[in-house]
Protein backbone atom coordinates (compact mmCIF):
# COMPACT_ATOMS: atom_id res chain seq x y z
CA UNK A 1 0.00 0.00 0.00
CA UNK A 2 1.26 3.36 -0.75
CA UNK A 3 0.29 6.87 0.26
CA UNK A 4 1.40 10.63 -1.07
CA UNK A 5 3.10 13.19 0.98
CA UNK A 6 5.36 16.51 0.15
CA UNK A 7 9.21 17.04 0.34
CA UNK A 8 11.35 19.69 -1.39
CA UNK A 9 13.56 19.47 -4.40
CA UNK A 10 16.41 21.73 -4.46
CA UNK A 11 15.73 22.66 -8.37
CA UNK A 12 18.46 24.86 -9.25
CA UNK A 13 20.25 28.24 -8.12
CA UNK A 14 17.77 29.95 -5.36
CA UNK A 15 14.82 27.63 -6.73
CA UNK A 16 13.62 25.00 -4.38
CA UNK A 17 9.86 23.28 -5.37
CA UNK A 18 7.59 21.24 -2.96
CA UNK A 19 6.84 18.10 -5.00
CA UNK A 20 4.59 15.07 -3.63
CA UNK A 21 6.18 11.69 -3.73
CA UNK A 22 4.93 8.07 -2.87
CA UNK A 23 5.63 6.36 0.38
CA UNK A 24 5.15 2.48 0.99
CA UNK A 25 4.36 0.88 3.85
CA UNK A 26 7.55 -0.61 5.65
CA UNK A 27 8.67 -4.29 4.16
CA UNK A 28 10.61 -6.27 6.47
CA UNK A 29 13.43 -4.32 8.90
CA UNK A 30 11.45 -1.07 7.67
CA UNK A 31 9.90 1.36 9.43
CA UNK A 32 7.64 4.14 8.36
CA UNK A 33 7.89 8.10 10.11
CA UNK A 34 6.30 11.09 10.22
CA UNK A 35 8.82 13.60 9.97
CA UNK A 36 8.30 16.07 13.11
CA UNK A 37 11.27 18.57 12.47
CA UNK A 38 14.45 19.20 10.57
CA UNK A 39 17.00 21.75 11.02
CA UNK A 40 18.47 23.62 7.92
CA UNK A 41 22.26 22.67 7.82
CA UNK A 42 24.52 25.38 6.42
CA UNK A 43 25.16 23.00 3.23
CA UNK A 44 21.18 23.32 2.79
CA UNK A 45 21.79 27.09 2.24
CA UNK A 46 24.83 26.43 0.05
CA UNK A 47 22.80 24.53 -2.59
CA UNK A 48 20.40 27.23 -2.55
CA UNK A 49 22.98 29.86 -3.20
CA UNK A 50 25.20 28.01 -5.64
CA UNK A 51 22.93 25.24 -6.97
CA UNK A 52 24.43 21.40 -6.96
CA UNK A 53 26.15 19.46 -10.08
CA UNK A 54 23.77 16.47 -8.87
CA UNK A 55 20.93 15.40 -7.07
CA UNK A 56 20.96 16.60 -3.21
CA UNK A 57 19.42 14.60 -0.36
CA UNK A 58 16.18 16.72 1.02
CA UNK A 59 17.43 17.46 4.23
CA UNK A 60 19.79 15.65 6.64
CA UNK A 61 19.16 16.65 10.19
CA UNK A 62 15.34 15.52 10.61
CA UNK A 63 13.93 13.66 14.19
CA UNK A 64 10.14 12.08 13.76
CA UNK A 65 7.92 9.63 15.09
CA UNK A 66 7.87 6.31 13.94
CA UNK A 67 4.02 5.27 12.46
CA UNK A 68 4.76 1.51 11.27
CA UNK A 69 6.82 -1.22 12.22
CA UNK A 70 7.81 -3.50 9.02
CA UNK A 71 8.33 -7.43 10.13
CA UNK A 72 11.21 -8.02 12.33
CA UNK A 73 11.65 -4.91 13.78
CA UNK A 74 11.78 -5.14 17.58
CA UNK A 75 13.86 -2.91 19.09
CA UNK A 76 11.79 -0.04 18.30
CA UNK A 77 8.36 0.25 18.93
CA UNK A 78 5.30 2.77 17.15
CA UNK A 79 4.95 6.18 18.52
CA UNK A 80 9.12 6.18 19.31
CA UNK A 81 11.20 9.64 18.47
CA UNK A 82 13.61 8.82 16.42
CA UNK A 83 16.63 10.43 14.32
CA UNK A 84 19.14 9.44 11.91
CA UNK A 85 20.69 11.02 8.43
CA UNK A 86 18.00 9.65 6.57
CA UNK A 87 15.25 11.88 7.98
CA UNK A 88 15.25 15.45 6.12
CA UNK A 89 12.04 17.58 5.01
CA UNK A 90 9.92 14.75 3.74
CA UNK A 91 6.58 14.46 5.71
CA UNK A 92 7.12 10.95 5.68
CA UNK A 93 9.64 8.19 5.12
CA UNK A 94 9.78 4.67 4.93
CA UNK A 95 13.84 3.21 5.65
CA UNK A 96 15.61 0.95 6.98
CA UNK A 97 15.24 0.63 10.87
CA UNK A 98 19.25 -0.11 11.11
CA UNK A 99 20.63 3.23 11.50
CA UNK A 100 18.02 5.01 13.52
CA UNK A 101 18.36 6.49 17.29
CA UNK A 102 15.59 6.65 20.03
CA UNK A 103 15.75 10.27 21.31
CA UNK A 104 13.65 11.24 24.62
CA UNK A 105 10.13 12.32 24.29
CA UNK A 106 11.47 15.65 26.30
CA UNK A 107 10.93 19.33 24.94
CA UNK A 108 9.65 20.16 21.70
CA UNK A 109 11.33 18.32 18.30
CA UNK A 110 13.74 21.11 17.20
CA UNK A 111 15.47 20.53 20.39
CA UNK A 112 16.68 17.10 19.23
CA UNK A 113 18.17 17.87 15.97
CA UNK A 114 21.02 15.55 16.67
CA UNK A 115 22.86 15.14 13.31
CA UNK A 116 24.72 18.88 13.87
CA UNK A 117 25.38 17.56 17.34
CA UNK A 118 27.04 14.62 16.41
CA UNK A 119 29.30 16.63 14.29
CA UNK A 120 30.29 18.27 17.29
CA UNK A 121 31.11 15.25 18.95
CA UNK A 122 33.78 14.22 16.29
CA UNK A 123 35.27 18.49 16.18
CA UNK A 124 35.48 17.87 19.89
CA UNK A 125 37.57 14.21 19.65
CA UNK A 126 39.64 15.80 17.36
CA UNK A 127 41.05 18.62 19.54
CA UNK A 128 42.78 16.11 21.60
CA UNK A 129 41.98 18.42 25.11
CA UNK A 130 43.68 18.22 28.15
CA UNK A 131 43.01 19.82 31.50
CA UNK A 132 43.74 23.33 31.66
CA UNK A 133 44.44 23.58 27.93
CA UNK A 134 43.15 27.01 26.53
CA UNK A 135 41.16 26.92 23.46
CA UNK A 136 39.92 29.43 20.86
CA UNK A 137 36.53 29.26 18.66
CA UNK A 138 36.70 31.45 15.57
CA UNK A 139 33.29 31.88 14.40
CA UNK A 140 30.34 31.57 16.50
CA UNK A 141 27.47 31.05 14.56
CA UNK A 142 25.41 28.07 15.09
CA UNK A 143 28.12 25.33 14.90
CA UNK A 144 30.79 27.67 16.89
CA UNK A 145 28.27 27.82 19.53
CA UNK A 146 27.76 24.53 20.14
CA UNK A 147 31.00 24.11 20.77
CA UNK A 148 31.48 27.02 22.99
CA UNK A 149 28.45 25.50 25.23
CA UNK A 150 30.58 22.06 25.45
CA UNK A 151 33.71 23.42 26.23
CA UNK A 152 31.93 25.91 28.84
CA UNK A 153 31.24 22.90 30.70
CA UNK A 154 34.57 21.23 30.55
CA UNK A 155 37.68 21.79 32.12
CA UNK A 156 39.58 24.05 29.99
CA UNK A 157 41.40 27.08 31.38
CA UNK A 158 40.76 30.05 28.71
CA UNK A 159 37.84 29.71 26.55
CA UNK A 160 38.41 32.63 23.58
CA UNK A 161 35.45 33.25 21.39
CA UNK A 162 36.31 35.11 17.92
CA UNK A 163 33.39 36.93 15.91
CA UNK A 164 32.24 39.86 13.86
CA UNK A 165 28.41 39.62 15.72
CA UNK A 166 28.66 41.17 19.08
CA UNK A 167 25.60 39.97 19.57
CA UNK A 168 27.10 36.49 18.75
CA UNK A 169 30.31 37.38 21.61
CA UNK A 170 27.60 38.24 24.40
CA UNK A 171 26.15 35.07 24.16
CA UNK A 172 29.15 33.14 24.02
CA UNK A 173 29.91 34.67 27.11
CA UNK A 174 27.00 33.44 28.79
CA UNK A 175 28.02 29.75 27.86
CA UNK A 176 31.25 30.22 29.95
CA UNK A 177 33.92 32.36 27.57
CA UNK A 178 36.43 33.62 29.15
CA UNK A 179 37.98 35.66 26.58
CA UNK A 180 36.06 37.22 23.43
CA UNK A 181 37.20 39.86 20.61
CA UNK A 182 35.19 40.96 17.66
CA UNK A 183 37.44 39.80 14.61
CA UNK A 184 37.84 43.64 13.00
CA UNK A 185 39.60 44.66 15.79
CA UNK A 186 41.72 41.20 16.58
CA UNK A 187 45.54 42.05 17.71
CA UNK A 188 46.85 38.96 16.63
CA UNK A 189 49.66 39.33 19.04
CA UNK A 190 47.77 39.99 22.13
CA UNK A 191 45.78 36.52 21.25
CA UNK A 192 49.31 34.79 20.35
CA UNK A 193 50.34 36.44 23.92
CA UNK A 194 47.53 33.97 25.04
CA UNK A 195 49.39 30.96 24.78
CA UNK A 196 46.11 29.28 22.85
CA UNK A 197 46.85 25.45 22.43
CA UNK A 198 44.44 24.76 20.22
CA UNK A 199 42.00 27.11 17.57
CA UNK A 200 38.74 25.72 15.90
CA UNK A 201 38.00 27.32 12.82
CA UNK A 202 34.45 27.32 12.70
CA UNK A 203 34.24 30.16 10.27
CA UNK A 204 34.37 28.40 7.10
CA UNK A 205 35.66 31.62 5.18
CA UNK A 206 39.21 32.34 4.22
CA UNK A 207 39.77 35.59 6.90
CA UNK A 208 38.64 32.99 9.81
CA UNK A 209 41.07 30.26 8.42
CA UNK A 210 44.00 32.91 8.47
CA UNK A 211 43.16 34.34 11.42
CA UNK A 212 42.99 31.05 13.32
CA UNK A 213 46.56 30.38 11.86
CA UNK A 214 48.15 33.48 13.22
CA UNK A 215 47.10 33.17 16.71
CA UNK A 216 47.77 29.24 17.69
CA UNK A 217 50.91 29.02 19.48
CA UNK A 218 53.75 27.44 18.37
CA UNK A 219 53.53 23.53 18.66
CA UNK A 220 49.68 24.21 18.76
CA UNK A 221 46.49 22.27 16.84
CA UNK A 222 44.58 23.85 14.42
CA UNK A 223 41.12 22.16 13.88
CA UNK A 224 39.53 22.77 10.85
CA UNK A 225 36.02 22.21 11.41
CA UNK A 226 34.30 24.68 9.01
CA UNK A 227 33.96 24.05 5.44
CA UNK A 228 35.72 26.40 3.28
CA UNK A 229 34.49 26.17 0.24
CA UNK A 230 35.94 26.94 -3.08
CA UNK A 231 40.01 27.18 -3.90
CA UNK A 232 41.03 29.06 -0.21
CA UNK A 233 44.64 29.67 0.18
CA UNK A 234 46.40 27.63 2.43
CA UNK A 235 48.98 29.25 4.75
CA UNK A 236 51.33 26.63 4.38
CA UNK A 237 54.64 28.26 5.55
CA UNK A 238 53.17 29.52 8.28
CA UNK A 239 51.84 25.84 9.70
CA UNK A 240 55.09 24.60 8.60
CA UNK A 241 57.42 27.33 10.60
CA UNK A 242 55.33 27.45 13.44
CA UNK A 243 55.00 23.91 13.63
CA UNK A 244 51.29 23.87 13.76
CA UNK A 245 49.39 20.33 14.07
CA UNK A 246 46.36 21.04 11.46
CA UNK A 247 43.54 18.36 11.68
CA UNK A 248 40.22 18.36 9.86
CA UNK A 249 37.19 17.19 12.26
CA UNK A 250 34.39 17.01 9.12
CA UNK A 251 31.89 14.06 9.34
CA UNK A 252 33.59 11.63 7.50
CA UNK A 253 37.06 11.58 10.08
CA UNK A 254 34.79 10.51 13.30
CA UNK A 255 37.05 8.37 15.92
CA UNK A 256 34.00 6.55 16.93
CA UNK A 257 30.50 6.55 16.47
CA UNK A 258 29.08 10.07 17.64
CA UNK A 259 25.36 10.12 17.68
CA UNK A 260 24.85 7.83 21.02
CA UNK A 261 27.23 11.07 22.97
CA UNK A 262 25.28 13.63 21.09
CA UNK A 263 21.99 12.55 22.57
CA UNK A 264 23.41 12.21 25.88
CA UNK A 265 24.81 15.63 25.53
CA UNK A 266 21.54 17.03 24.39
CA UNK A 267 19.49 14.88 27.16
CA UNK A 268 22.01 16.80 29.85
CA UNK A 269 21.65 19.83 28.43
CA UNK A 270 25.62 19.88 28.14
CA UNK A 271 24.58 21.49 24.40
CA UNK A 272 21.18 22.93 24.43
CA UNK A 273 19.66 23.93 21.30
CA UNK A 274 16.78 26.13 22.42
CA UNK A 275 18.66 29.45 22.71
CA UNK A 276 20.22 28.72 19.41
CA UNK A 277 17.50 27.97 17.38
CA UNK A 278 16.17 31.28 16.00
CA UNK A 279 13.84 30.27 13.60
CA UNK A 280 11.28 27.71 13.14
CA UNK A 281 8.83 27.70 9.91
CA UNK A 282 6.45 25.41 8.41
CA UNK A 283 7.72 23.26 5.20
CA UNK A 284 5.65 26.14 2.89
CA UNK A 285 7.70 28.97 3.85
CA UNK A 286 10.99 26.94 3.77
CA UNK A 287 12.29 28.67 0.57
CA UNK A 288 11.50 31.94 2.29
CA UNK A 289 13.68 31.14 5.25
CA UNK A 290 16.71 30.06 3.06
CA UNK A 291 16.49 33.37 1.61
CA UNK A 292 16.95 34.81 5.22
CA UNK A 293 19.54 32.70 5.53
CA UNK A 294 21.76 33.57 2.58
CA UNK A 295 21.63 37.39 2.78
CA UNK A 296 23.15 36.79 6.09
CA UNK A 297 20.48 38.06 8.48
CA UNK A 298 22.51 39.11 11.64
CA UNK A 299 19.32 37.65 13.38
CA UNK A 300 19.60 34.51 11.93
CA UNK A 301 21.38 31.79 13.56
CA UNK A 302 19.36 28.04 12.97
CA UNK A 303 16.64 26.93 10.82
CA UNK A 304 14.13 24.69 11.38
CA UNK A 305 11.47 23.29 9.39
CA UNK A 306 8.36 22.10 11.99
CA UNK A 307 6.33 19.41 9.86
CA UNK A 308 3.81 17.85 11.79
CA UNK A 309 2.88 18.92 15.21
CA UNK A 310 4.14 16.20 18.09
Amino acid sequence: MTSRCRTIHYAGKEKIDLVEVEVSDPGPGEVQIETLACGVCAWDVHVYKNGADGPVPPGHEGVGRILKLGVGVTHLKEGDWVTGGRLGFTERITCPASGLYVVPQQRRPQDWIVEPVACIVTGLDHCKLKPADRIAIVGCGFMGMMFVQALGHSLVDQLICIDVNNGRLEMARKFGATHTCNAKDADVQDLRNLSIDTVVDCSGAQQGLDLSSKIVKNGGRLNLFGWNHGTGQFPGDLWHMNGITVVNSAPNSAERNPWPAAIRLLERRLIDLEPLVSHVVTLDKYPDLLKQASQKDGSYMKGVVSLNAA
